[in-house]
């Protein structure tokens, strides 16, 4: 199931918890709410300074961005935030423009680890450094302030989408895959069903690419499902599944001001990805026989362009 986590995985929290947090004003949900928001803060010391010298006011409504890291976590280790770093996304909100917008960064995107020494793959931050190092690199890469995390695993996804009924998608390639049958036009999908829309690859004309442009259209589908859900009865499933695999260090307080100055920007979502080309590592650059992703310049420009204009930088 990891490369489902190439999805929705990290922006879940964020969306979810300010989408619960609207329903919860004013409410008999506000404890519960709280409740799994206290739960999964979990702020980080960076090793390495940030980008952003002065802090954000968000009661001025400022542009921010949120690191999204989807976890492939290991049974083994009894925990459910530790593994692989296998979705990463840069969400910056704009609530002036209206504006938020998601970039897709490939993990194999070969770049400095900052505070390991080290070039490799961008997923191997996490692995060495945790969220700080995962944070520090992509700020380095994008060059841009990386203010916010969110990293949620795999495990409770498939329940989450089924929780809110299913998505609807506009499929523009039909195809079967595991057992799972795609036509084109509108499909309905369950969480299953969702899984295997986002994992296949080889039949896809253009590859691992084809493949997170779907599961961007199923981020899409999913953040316009919740959007539109009137009924609530389920919502202590849906935090359920939130508080057993959810970690961010946006405390409740920042998600309540976020609530009141943000949600416009919530209602419009640009979705980009950084384009890479394979890169066989020669033992000089990357490890020998290795397959990275390079970013060429004129690509990086394109992203750290858009990204800052978001942020008005």
């Amino acid at each position: 199931m990891k490369v489902w986590q190439k999805t929705v995985i990290g922006f879940l929290m964020f969306i979810l918890v300010v989408l619960i947090g609207a329903v919860a004003v004013g409410a008999v949900f506000y404890n519960d709410a709280k409740k799994v928001a206290d739960s999964a803060y979990e702020p980080i010391k960076r090793e390495v300074p940030s980008l952003r010298t002065e802090e954000l006011d968000y009661s001025n409504a400022e542009p921010f961005s949120v690191l999204l890291l989807g976890i492939d976590t290991d049974e083994a280790r009894g925990s459910q935030t530790e593994g692989r770093s296998d979705s990463i996304m840069v969400a910056t909100i704009n609530p002036q423009k209206k504006q938020t917008t998601l970039v897709s960064i490939p993990r194999d995107t070969f770049t400095e680890l900052v505070g390991n020494g080290t070039s490799d793959k961008l997923n191997h931050a996490y692995a060495y450094g945790g969220v700080a190092m995962a944070m520090s690199s992509v700020e380095n890469l994008l060059d841009i302030p990386i203010d916010h995390y969110a990293l949620v695993n795999m495990d409770g996804m498939t329940a989450l989408i089924d929780e809110v009924g299913g998505i609807d998608i506009d499929n523009h390639l039909a195809f079967d895959y595991e057992g799972a049958s795609f036509t084109l036009g509108k499909n309905h999908l369950d969480g299953w069903q969702s899984v295997k829309y986002s994992r296949m690859r080889y039949e896809d004309p253009e590859g691992d690419y084809g493949r997170q442009r779907r599961q961007r259209i199923v981020l899409e589908a999913l953040f316009h499902k919740l959007a539109s859900v009137d009924s609530i009865s389920n919502y202590k499933d849906i935090l359920d599944v939130l508080g057993n695999n959810a970690k961010t260090d946006l405390s409740w307080d920042t998600i309540m001001t976020l609530l009141k100055k943000y949600t416009p920007a919530l209602t419009s979502m640009k979705t980009e990805q950084l384009q890479g080309v394979e890169l066989i590592g020669n033992g000089v650059t990357g490890e020998e026989g290795i397959s990275y992703q390079t970013v060429e310049p004129d690509e990086l420009l394109r992203v750290q362009t858009l990204l800052k204009d978001q942020l008005e930088k």
